[in-house]
């Protein structure tokens, strides 16, 4: 993985984030019944385009979209479609990054279209509390396993699914760079690598309403629980500094 060693370069993957947060800000607050993914998807590349950046998702092996939008059940990599209109009470997950200047950032959001039941409601708290969970753990020092340990602590304590089959990552000038970063405590891997200033990690506690299993449908993108149980992803892109964890990827 790529380790920040300038304070220029630490600015260039700040630039990076804002942008990837602008764009995730602005695709959510246009979130509303009637609303399609693809309409989503053109907000947020206008804007990263708008900044001086590209999207890092369109193409990225494939993927049509400069977003991944996914409703309910979708757990990760929805593709953008006209056909896919968000109705009252749904939950979508948004997931955008950027590129600037050959740097990346990466943040997602789960959010409600319009009213949304309770439970939807604390999977989405839940979710969001287990990534800053997370990241409080990212310090010099400390164990990758560390920040794993401390989101599936939260999701375990809160009866939710944890999804294994996808994982935070390393993030720089490649989208996905080493080391993977489980939403859980994998003794199998054990605490990992030590963390070290300059490191730049995407964050993303992945948890369903349901069991942890999950399945990737024909389109081969988007995966789904399969339970049908709703899921959640909240993440953020953060760089690991003497004065503790910062994160980038907001405006």
């Amino acid at each position: 993985m790529i380790i920040i060693k300038s304070k220029s370069e630490l600015e260039v993957m700040k630039e990076a984030g804002r942008i990837s947060a602008l764009a995730l800000r602005v695709a959510c607050e246009a979130v509303a019944p009637g609303v399609t993914t693809a309409e989503l998807d053109e907000l947020a590349e206008e804007t990263i385009r708008k900044e001086g950046a590209v999207p890092s998702f369109l193409g990225y092996g494939g993927f049509p979209g400069s977003i991944c939008a996914s409703v309910n059940h979708e757990v990760v990599h929805g593709i953008p479609s006209k056909r896919a209109k968000l109705n009252e009470g749904d939950i979508v997950t948004i997931d955008v990054g950027a590129i600037y200047d050959g740097y990346n950032g990466d943040n997602a959001n789960t959010v409600g279209v319009g009213s949304i039941d309770s439970e939807s409601q604390r999977l989405i708290d839940t979710t969001r509390r287990a990534l800053y969970a997370g990241i409080e753990q990212a310090v010099i020092g400390n164990h990758l396993g560390d920040v794993s340990a401390a989101i599936g602590a939260v999701g375990d304590a809160a009866g939710l699914g944890i999804v294994r089959e996808y994982v935070g990552h390393g993030i720089g000038q490649n989208m996905h760079e080493d080391p993977n970063i489980p939403n859980y405590f994998d003794p199998h891997v054990g605490m990992g690598p030590t963390l070290r200033a300059g490191m730049c990690l995407a964050i993303e506690p992945m948890f369903n309403l349901g069991g942890d299993d999950v399945r990737t449908l024909h389109d081969g993108w988007t995966v789904i629980t399969r339970d049908k149980q709703r899921s959640a992803q909240i993440e953020h892109t953060i760089a690991i500094t003497e004065d503790g964890p910062l994160i980038l990827t907001q405006e």
